[in-house]
């Protein structure tokens, strides 16, 4: 794969300088104190460039501006805001403040630094498919991050109907691995409707996020999930293969059984160089016990002396595949890492 070229330094200077730019445009419309309602409490259902969707505790979605002070906000925040007497431009209130974030989940992003993706969730859901290509290098990546923030990561197979018995057989040994770990792992068709009752229950009373790839059906999920949306989905394309964006923006859904939903958009890669080594190799739930157990502390595991981790890799305690699979993060962090990190906003 192509390196990604860095930007140069007056390219930094540009991103950052349109990132402010777009934060002095938050407020363009300008309310006075008594064209406003009072102060409520809100839920973030999506997020639109300098503008933001706010669901009232009624249910009624208003769509707000951001006061320059609350910074940036993402699905799932609880926010503080009130609505204007009027409507103006689209406009219906002002988002004034937002309350501290449960958890959050991020993602590096080559232009602007770290990126929350959404806020107060409680698990997620890697989704990957047989179509655009099933990778459990790409699962990995996804687990690290997940781990990494605390949160509890469920592993969701879909389009299982493109799959032959022999071809199921292949990737479900794959996916026992994980099962092995202690990891849930469901296997989804919306075509055939398997998988999704399951899912339905992992997903009840809890705020959940669906991530993963382009293409891999996150949207065909919700859509089957809750069928009134009507989201639109497309297929993986022809010409190169790979998955086509259909989710712009993050967006909140409330499901029949209790839990909220929120589909994210997918991505045709996820790094993790905003990462340290140490977290990363934590992101390996199986590495836990061996880590700070080797004789060195510089110990790079890969034939020093007295490495634990190799003596677990021995021992059948932890899979080659997947120490295998750490090594290839740690390699792709060096060489995809941007030279200078702009700051994200969470």
């Amino acid at each position: 794969m192509t390196k990604r070229k860095k930007l140069s330094q007056g390219q930094l200077r540009r991103v950052r300088s349109n990132q402010e730019k777009r934060l002095k445009k938050q407020d363009s419309h300008q309310w006075l104190d008594d064209q406003l309602g009072p102060q409520q409490e809100g839920t973030i259902i999506s997020r639109f460039g300098q503008h933001a969707d706010v669901e009232a505790n009624n249910g009624e979605i208003f769509r707000c501006n951001m006061r320059r002070s609350v910074g940036s906000l993402v699905t799932g925040d609880e926010v503080v805001w009130r609505a204007g007497n009027e409507e103006q431009s689209g406009i219906r209130g002002v988002i004034e403040a937002c309350h501290e974030r449960r958890s959050v989940l991020t993602r590096p992003d080559f232009y602007d630094g770290i990126k929350a993706i959404a806020a107060n969730i409680d698990q997620v859901v890697i989704v990957s498919a047989v179509l655009p290509e099933f990778s459990t290098s790409i699962v990995d990546r996804y687990l690290v991050a997940v781990e990494d923030v605390d949160l509890e990561p469920i592993i969701l197979l879909n389009k299982v109907d493109l799959l032959d018995a022999e071809q199921r057989k292949i990737i479900e040994e794959q996916l026992k691995n994980y099962q092995q770990l202690g990891y849930k792992v469901i296997y989804a068709s919306t075509k055939q409707a398997e998988g999704l009752d399951d899912l339905s229950q992992q997903l009840s009373n809890k705020t959940s996020i669906f991530v993963g790839q382009s293409g891999v059906g996150k949207s065909s999920l919700v859509n089957s999930l809750l069928p009134e949306q009507s989201i639109d989905t497309k297929e993986v394309s022809e010409v190169s293969g790979l998955g086509q964006h259909t989710t712009t923006t993050a967006r909140l859904y409330h499901l029949v059984c209790g839990g909220r939903l929120i589909d994210s958009p997918g991505v045709r890669e996820f790094q993790l160089w905003h990462l340290e080594k140490d977290r990363v190799a934590w992101g390996f739930i199986e590495f836990r016990p061996w880590l700070n157990q080797c004789r060195f502390r510089d110990c790079k595991h890969q034939g020093d002396p007295g490495c634990a981790m190799q003596e677990a890799i021995d021992s059948g305690k932890i899979l080659q595949q997947r120490f295998d699979s750490y090594q290839r993060i740690l390699e792709t962090m060096e060489n995809n890492k941007p030279s200078r990190v702009i700051p994200g906003k969470k």
